[in-house]
């Protein structure tokens, strides 16, 4: 080859070289840069997982307290047991690993022992244990180590658990929370992310091979406790709320639940929110009305999952916030604020009811449920007589403009913002026209009817009424406070706007007073309170399931003391027995009455009576037995009592009524000077249905003394409704029969 040629292949030859050289290194340089710059934050995250296994730990979820302090809801130390398989050298270790963990923590054998084969340090095989099966489950890590030389193989994890310390109390405001400690309803959803806390890390090291090293080679974070809740509700309030809650809906047999709410009218913190026949928050996803339950278990496989979701979210639900209803004559207090506020109510306004009124021409007669009418009426008369026909009178003076003006000034067209959550709006009328009213929709408003709202809206208006006009925002947690007590945030009273002037608000106490004294309202009367209401008996427009419905409310809503409010408070029954009676007065006013008269002595709430009901009052037997028989008889005449001595003895020996039972003023105490008295009992008569007069008269004829309670009407109308000793029960001359005594059940 010529010497020229040659030259020209070399300088070819290392001019490809040279090309393939900066071709190559240029594109190692370049993937080196794109590895350190644009993959770097990926790369560095793909070497810590394959170094590392990263584990996230429960925080233990904040506590849930009253406005005393008494726990409510907590979580509790539990354990997770967790294998580490790498440490197990072969199966025959495996299988008595399995089979311990089996006996101790009743797991499946066969799939333990497939997690003992695994490659890794970290195999779960139960959640959740308690304290007394960690310790087993340890105690016998350290004998299979002792016995068998099997090294650390188990460990126990702290974890937690969620515990509601009274089961289903106060269910439907606590709620409760999901498997992975989330809450799901109730407070636990809505204040989830203050309970929750921060989850901590088990970091685990990883060898080159990609398993996990033993536990020396471990790092934990710890997590961050969640905080704790302070409620306005007083868990002794709210326990006797549900036990008389619960003896209504047995009493008159009520199909859809039922529900009770108190709340201080000044501020708008709730005191006490039961909703009755609902679930238990430690078991929520079980089926707690066993009738339902049954009927479920009958349905086809294939339509059961459906049934059980519609139960469960059914007991969930809080009936006070979320379900809406028609509210009655319970609204009648917003219609007559209505009237006063507009200066309509003259000093000579009378409403006239001949038992049915025509609303406008054209329109269809509305009865009143008074046959025959309650005649010539003013404004006060009309609200105690719960008429129809003097509100729709009262609707068509307002107008629908200003009668809807109230409704909302009311806050009814809007939800109050409690701090629940699910809570529903308003279901006001959607025909076109003015405010979604026609004069019919007018009418019918006017008492109440042919609307929906929500218990917390009812009761949220009444304690306007009660707070000189001005609608507050209710609310259920009063503080919230971190792991070392320390408030993080607390609720303070807030006015939503004022709903009425306090001229027009004292108004309408007196007559919520009146109402309960001698109106509609008697069965709400509690001696010494001064409590004002309204009863409230409505039709529901439909169903639950949306269809055409006959069924009835029965409500009581109001507030005391009614000349210096301090709490308001409604019961509401959901479809009530017709049989036995739907009345709001007679379903819902004995169980206001009841929860007020033990309520209102616990809050500090000071008695003040009239001279009648001074009058009235009951008194209390002295201890009689060991005097002698004269200074006895002397010492019941001190006491303002009667007596009869039988015997011949001259030392008392015995007495009926005991010393220091509650016996009326003028009653009877008898004397016995034998310690072997020959008395004819007496049999106790069946008092049902008896008005005062012939309680008294009864008794008498029989030696018995009668204590009353309950309500009394002036107009006597009140009737003997139970009695604390069953008729035909044998008793002493003289022993104490306390009578509970209900006003006509008729009234609206």
């Amino acid at each position: 080859m010529k010497k020229g040629a040659s030259a020209k292949l070399w300088k070819r030859s290392v001019f490809v070289m040279f090309i393939i050289i900066v071709f190559g290194f240029g594109t190692v340089a370049a993937r080196l840069l794109i590895l350190q710059t644009v993959m770097s934050e990926e790369l560095q995250q793909k070497a810590v997982s394959q170094q590392l296994s990263d584990t996230s730990l429960s925080a233990k979820r904040g506590s849930i307290y009253d406005c005393n302090g008494n726990l409510l809801a907590q979580s509790i130390t539990v354990w997770d047991i967790v294998l580490e398989p790498k440490n197990i050298k072969n199966e025959h270790q495996g299988m008595i690993v399995a089979r311990g963990m089996a006996d101790i923590l009743g797991v499946d054998i066969e799939e333990v022992f497939e997690q003992t084969k695994q490659d890794n340090y970290y195999e779960v095989v139960k959640t959740k244990v308690d304290t007394d099966l960690k310790d087993e489950v340890l105690r016998f890590k350290e004998k299979i180590g002792d016995e068998y030389g099997i090294g650390n193989c188990i460990k126990a994890i702290e974890s937690y658990k969620r515990i509601y310390t009274h089961d289903n109390f106060l269910a439907d405001v606590l709620g409760f929370v999901g498997n992975e400690s989330q809450g799901l309803e109730g407070l636990e959803a809505q204040y989830d992310d203050y309970l929750t806390g921060k989850p901590g890390r088990l970091v685990i090291a990883k060898n080159a091979a990609g398993q996990e090293m033993p536990f020396e080679y471990e790092q934990k974070i710890e997590a961050v406790d969640g905080y704790d809740l302070t409620l306005t509700i007083d868990e002794y309030i709210q326990s006797l709320m549900e036990k008389y809650v619960r003896e209504t809906i047995a009493e008159f047999n009520v199909a859809n639940r039922g529900c009770a709410i108190m709340m201080n009218v000044k501020t708008g913190a709730i005191i006490g929110f039961a909703c009755e026949g609902s679930f238990n928050p430690n078991e929520p996803f079980k089926i707690w009305d066993q009738s339902k339950k049954e009927l479920i278990d009958k349905l086809p496989e294939k339509e059961q999952d459906e049934a059980y979701y519609k139960a469960q979210t059914a007991q969930w639900r809080n009936k006070g916030v979320s379900d809406t209803y028609v509210p009655g004559s319970v609204f009648k207090m917003v219609t007559a604020s209505a009237v006063l506020s507009e200066g309509l109510n003259k000093k000579d306004t009378r409403f006239e009811c001949t038992g049915a009124y025509v609303p406008f021409e054209g329109s269809s007669a509305i009865t009143c449920w008074l046959s025959g009418g309650h005649g010539e009426q003013d404004l006060e008369t009309a609200l105690c007589n719960s008429c129809n026909p003097a509100f729709m009178q009262m609707g068509n003076m307002l107008g629908r403009e200003k009668f809807y003006e109230y409704y909302v000034a009311f806050g009814m067209s809007e939800k109050t913002g409690i701090d629940l959550p699910g809570e529903s709006g308003d279901y006001f009328f959607q025909h076109d026209g003015v405010c979604g009213m026609d004069l019919t929709d007018l009418a019918v408003a006017s008492f109440g009817q042919n609307f929906k709202i929500t218990p917390i809206q009812m009761l949220s208006a009444c304690a306007a009424i009660a707070n000189g006009g001005k609608l507050m925002t209710p609310y259920v947690v009063q503080s919230i406070a971190d792991s070392n007590g320390n408030v993080v945030k607390s609720t303070e009273p807030k006015i939503r706007h004022q709903a009425i002037s306090e001229d027009v608000a004292s108004q309408m106490c007196d007559m919520l007073r009146n109402n309960v004294i001698s109106g509609g309202g008697t069965n709400g009367y509690v001696p010494g309170y001064r409590v004002a209401g309204k009863t409230g008996t409505s039709q529901k427009i439909v169903d639950e399931d949306g269809k055409p419905s006959n069924d009835y409310v029965g409500s009581f809503c109001g507030f005391a003391p009614a000349d210096d409010p301090q709490v308001a408070l409604i019961c509401y029954f959901d479809t009530p027995d017709p049989n036995i009676n739907y009345y709001g007065s007679a379903v819902a006013g004995p169980c206001f009455r009841n929860i007020l008269s033990e309520a209102l002595p616990y809050l500090g709430v000071e008695k003040v009576y009239t001279g009648a009901e001074l009058d009235n009052l009951d008194t209390t037997t002295g201890a009689y037995t060991g005097l002698k028989t004269v200074e006895a008889e002397a010492a019941v005449n001190s006491d303002k009592l009667k007596f009869v001595t039988v015997g011949e003895g001259k030392t008392v020996v015995s007495q009926n009524p005991p010393a220091y039972s509650t016996i009326p003023k003028d009653g009877t105490v008898i004397l016995y000077t034998d310690e072997k008295p020959k008395i004819t009992q007496v049999k106790v008569p069946d008092f049902s249905g008896y008005t005062l007069a012939e309680v008294n008269r009864t008794a008498s004829e029989l030696n018995l003394n009668v204590c009353i309670t309950g309500s009394l009407s002036t107009e006597g109308t009140s009737y003997a409704k139970s009695q604390d000793i069953p008729p035909d029960t044998l008793v002493d001359p003289y022993s104490v029969i306390t009578i509970t005594f209900n006003q006509d059940n008729r009234i609206m």
